[in-house]
């Protein structure tokens, strides 16, 4: 294991594993492995605790995302997804991450802390006019979505609305139990997929097994 591949701007395979350049050597954010190769630190990314790595370990054909992007992270939670696109930003990139909850927030603040290009936000992603001030003077490229909430597409398309640029990337992880307890999985993730056709092309769609239980991500571009 003594080369790493990149697959895609940012993203390396390190022998089985998927990973990052670190952004802030010496130091791991959630007990990821810390990988030291060509000169550089890997940070192994655990696609078990990121949907986003789930998505790349399970075939996504293209992630729209690289050194100097702005993007919108709707669900920060702690910031284990974020961190690792911290590292492919890189310094002139920047990442905003909105949570509700302020418990989470506080340890993504001690991550923000040591990652000059995140921006918390402690907000709720169904108002996102509530977040403009730390927003508006930003092209927002890349919206991510990783919420709990019932109208999972309903709070993407008005961020979406609000910040994302036109022609801009979108990826949607779909929270299947999130949003109903008794439909089939497919049935509500095609729901899901139809109520951003107006307004997004729909790129790929990718179920998360078996990283993430009844769980899709929606790879689309806005209109």
């Amino acid at each position: 294991m003594n080369i790493a591949k990149q697959v895609f701007e940012g993203v390396y395979e390190v022998g089985q594993n998927i990973a990052t350049i670190n952004l802030t050597p010496g130091s791991n954010v959630y007990g990821e492995e810390l990988v030291k190769m060509d000169g550089k630190e890997y940070r192994i990314w655990n696609p078990f605790r990121s949907k986003v790595g789930a998505a790349i370990k399970k075939g996504i054909k293209e992630m729209h995302i690289g050194q100097g992007s702005k993007a919108l992270y709707l669900g920060a939670a702690e910031g284990t997804t974020i961190s690792h696109l911290s590292d492919i930003v890189g310094p002139e990139g920047m990442i905003f991450g909105v949570d509700i909850s302020a418990r989470s927030m506080r340890k993504f603040i001690y991550l923000c802390e040591k990652r000059p290009n995140l921006v918390p936000i402690l907000a709720d992603a169904n108002q996102p006019m509530t977040y403009k001030e730390h927003i508006s003077n930003f092209s927002i490229d890349v919206l991510f979505q990783d919420v709990s909430q019932r109208n999972q597409a309903e709070i993407f398309l008005r961020n979406a609305r609000a910040y994302l640029k036109r022609e801009g990337y979108g990826y949607l992880s779909v929270k299947v139990r999130s949003i109903s307890h008794s439909e089939r999985a497919e049935k509500i993730v095609e729901d899901e997929v139809s109520r951003l056709r107006n307004e997004f092309e729909i790129l790929q769609v990718i179920p998360l097994e078996p990283f993430e239980k009844e769980h899709a991500m929606v790879v689309c571009k806005k209109r």
